[in-house]
């Protein structure tokens, strides 16, 4: 009986857990999402709204408690924003979500996956992924931290690419001073994670290894089609400025905007 009371109170805990993650991360929750009217607003050429540029965010089933919609839309618009405000190019105030079996991907020549650790793909969005990236679309993923997070990630981009290997950049890779000048590469941790005094997010076995990596994964013509940003939640400097100007200074304004444009900049160049 003793035992029996036990077993069930671990239940309980375990239950309780699950659903609090849940709720923060995704699973089982309804999220109340920002109004657009809150956000920066500008408005293209009449005629050329279609001639500009879209951030394209792709949706997909977690299997993990962080999913598709991690920062979700606030980084959208954001760097949109910004893309705006700082560069030359123009640039759609509304971002899409989008399926990667969704027939206007093609639309769509940039696209950004967030938290790898939570996707399996299915067979046809591997197939679909594989046939964008190599008819000129580029991939940016982002916000995945340590051997485990990665591990799981390279399984999967392996079922698109069996045949290629990702290859870490170096500092002098064109992407790192195309637009920004970057002394060393950029990292930017999770702001509440900053708030505990970390500079990388505090994942098993991350102290190894807390460097920031980005690993490209390149066509037969040495054309980059993806970038994985790996040790790196840039996306969060993107959703986050508004909330601490610490953090903002920190990290939106040096590292997150400018690697952010470089490389949007770098995938509409090239």
């Amino acid at each position: 009986m003793h035992w029996r009371f036990i077993s069930v109170g671990l239940l309980f805990i375990v239950l309780i857990v699950d659903s609090v993650f849940g709720q923060q991360y995704g699973r089982g929750r309804q999220r109340v999402y920002p109004d657009r009217s809150e956000f920066p607003m500008w408005e293209n050429e009449d005629g050329f709204e279609r001639d500009v540029f879209t951030f394209a965010r792709i949706k997909y089933e977690p299997h993990y408690f962080r999913g598709w919609d991690g920062d979700y839309p606030e980084a959208d618009w954001n760097i949109s924003y910004r893309l705006q405000q700082l560069t030359s190019m123009k640039v759609n105030p509304y971002p899409v979500v989008l399926e990667l079996t969704d027939p206007k991907l093609t639309d769509y020549p940039f696209i950004f996956i967030i938290a790898p650790r939570s996707v399996i793909f299915s067979d046809a969005e591997a197939e679909a992924l594989r046939n964008h990236l190599l008819n000129g679309g580029f991939l940016m993923v982002d916000e995945f931290w340590g051997k485990e997070q990665w591990d799981h990630f390279y399984r999967q981009i392996k079922r698109v690419f069996p045949n290629r290997e990702p290859r870490e950049l170096s500092l002098d890779h064109e992407i790192f001073h195309n637009v920004y000048d970057f002394q060393e590469k950029p990292q930017v941790v999770a702001i509440h994670f900053w708030r505990q005094g970390y500079t990388y997010h505090p994942v098993p076995g991350i102290e190894n290894d807390p460097d920031p990596h980005f690993y490209g994964i390149f066509d037969d013509r040495g054309r980059m089609m993806a970038l994985l940003c790996h040790n790196n939640d840039l996306v969060d400097g993107w959703e986050r400025e508004d909330d601490d100007e610490g953090f903002f200074r920190q990290f939106s304004e040096r590292s997150s905007y400018p690697m952010g444009i470089n490389i949007i900049t770098y995938a509409m160049t090239h």
